[in-house]
């Protein structure tokens, strides 16, 4: 499926050390000829990182996409019913945003994106990248896994050694992940080597 003339949101939340690995695949998405939208929690506003800044990251986002950041709760409610996504990513998608978001939970612009989208019945694309995934929060990552019109990019343990309940998403294979989900189509293996010696 081509990603040509798609409308598809994209959602960053707070884990700043992934950003490196997901801006070049939001490059590859307006690459393919798709309109993205960004949407971004409040943590990636207002947090500076050994990283970097919000400000920072808001600007090279802007910069990449050609559209200004939808950063509150009002201005992501009309991806819904006015401005409808074909898809909507979160990537990076922290532990607290997935807790909050299996839960019902609508406390940031990016988890408004994602219910606003699944109330259109339209695909929800998850890029993980949490301490606790085989933890407290494995309750959460199930419960998503098993919810409908959310897929996730593929996953594995980044560092099973000194980090054991820690899993990152493979943020390469964020297209064909759009594209399968968005033909109702789960891309596998959903769970993929992610550690490297």
């Amino acid at each position: 499926m081509s990603l040509k003339g798609k409308r598809i949101g994209f959602g960053l939340t707070g884990s700043h050390c992934t950003y490196d690995a997901v801006f070049p695949e939001i490059e590859r998405l307006v690459n393919e000829g798709a309109e993205v939208l960004p949407v971004v929690t409040f943590t990636v506003q207002n947090t500076e990182t050994r990283f970097g800044k919000g400000e920072d990251w808001i600007q090279r986002i802007e910069d990449l996409t050609g559209n200004k950041v939808i950063d509150s709760i009002v201005k992501a409610e009309p991806l819904g019913p006015k401005i409808p996504l074909d898809c909507m990513v979160i990537a990076p998608l922290t532990g607290s945003s997935m807790s909050k978001f299996a839960n019902a939970m609508t406390d940031s612009p990016v988890l408004m994106a994602a219910k606003a989208t699944l109330r259109n019945h339209k695909p929800v694309v998850l890029g993980i990248s949490t301490n606790d995934a085989l933890g407290l929060n494995g309750v959460n990552l199930m419960r998503l896994m098993a919810t409908k019109n959310i897929y996730f990019i593929p996953y594995g343990q980044d560092d099973p050694v000194k980090k054991p309940n820690s899993m990152v998403a493979r943020m390469t294979q964020l297209s064909d992940t759009v594209e399968m989900a968005m033909e109702g189509k789960q891309l596998q293996p959903v769970i993929v080597e992610r550690y490297k010696d």
